[in-house]
């Protein structure tokens, strides 16, 4: 079942835990699959390339530990390890990835739906040390979303990890091109990227914006935009021909910005840090703002 939030301005589409993506990767509670804006469509999907697309990330998921997930290291192959908003993964090998497909033991997971907004939360078990209670809600305004999240460590041991929404956006479903500006409010670092692929060399990084010269037709990725300052953690990206624009801005500050595209995607990415003690919770929350520019 697809849960829909909706108002004169904005449509957001939210599936249950169990429907659509069933995959090892993304967060399973609060997976916003669409959004539209004024009958433009602002999300997209991972590739267009692949049958299958409960495997696929597509609008507005999330992912818990992208580089480890929780306790993976110290979990024996052939037991089960956490990811968060998933549930229990089997390890297989001695290498963790986030793209590949795992054995899953899914967490237990409950939902409440009012009038503006929904409220999902996800029961892991014990597991090794650590067990933890996941509530996102995910709530509806004149011409914006927020989601909150709240984190309770319930296990023995430490939560450390860190938690990033995708953000698969694609405004009007208008190809990745030179109608496309995406904006930061900090200084660009390419001197410090962790990480740069731009084989076409149609990405144009600016000081505090990144254009494209041409129609993007190959995936392209840059890591680490700051150079690890420590920044304010929102983005803004506008169509110049449709003067409609999106905009993230997170309750956190951020030491870590990726962007990641395609062809027809473009995922600006803000890092959030966590940690979490035991018998100890943790709250943050990320708003998407839509608007026209006239």
């Amino acid at each position: 079942m697809t849960h829909i939030l909706k108002n004169k301005n904005l449509e957001i589409h939210i599936d249950d835990p169990f429907e659509g993506y069933k995959f090892s990767r993304f967060d399973w509670t609060g997976k916003i699959v669409n959004v539209i804006f004024q009958n433009i469509q602002l999300s997209a999907i991972e590739t267009t390339t692949y049958e299958n697309e409960a495997f696929l990330g597509k609008g507005f998921y999330n992912e818990f530990g992208i580089d480890a997930a929780l306790g993976f290291e110290e979990t024996e192959i052939g037991d089960w390890f956490h990811k968060i908003g998933v549930g229990l993964l089997k390890k297989d090998d001695s290498q963790y990835l986030f793209n590949k497909k795992y054995e899953i033991k899914p967490a237990k997971f409950s939902i409440n739906k009012e009038l503006n907004k929904i409220i999902i939360s996800c029961k892991s078990e014990t597991v090794n040390g650590y067990s933890y209670v996941l509530r996102k809600v995910i709530e509806l305004h004149e011409n914006s979303f927020t989601i909150n999240y709240y984190l309770q460590n319930t296990g023995d041991k430490d939560i450390r990890t860190d938690e990033y929404n995708h953000n698969f956006t694609s405004i009007n479903s208008d190809i990745i091109g030179p109608h496309y500006l995406l904006k930061f409010p900090f200084e660009i670092q390419p001197k410090h990227f962790g990480e740069t692929v731009n084989p076409e060399l149609k990405v144009d990084i600016g000081p505090r914006n990144i254009k494209f010269n041409n129609n993007i037709k190959e995936q392209f990725f840059f890591s680490n935009l700051s150079g690890g300052k420590i920044v304010k953690a929102t983005w803004d990206l506008i169509n110049l021909e449709t003067k409609i624009g999106i905009n993230e801005t997170a309750s956190f500050q951020t030491d870590k910005v990726n962007l990641w595209g395609w062809r027809h995607v473009i995922c600006p990415e803000l890092f959030h840090k966590i940690f979490v003690k035991p018998g100890e919770s943790m709250t943050w929350s990320r708003n998407y703002n839509v608007y026209r520019d006239i």
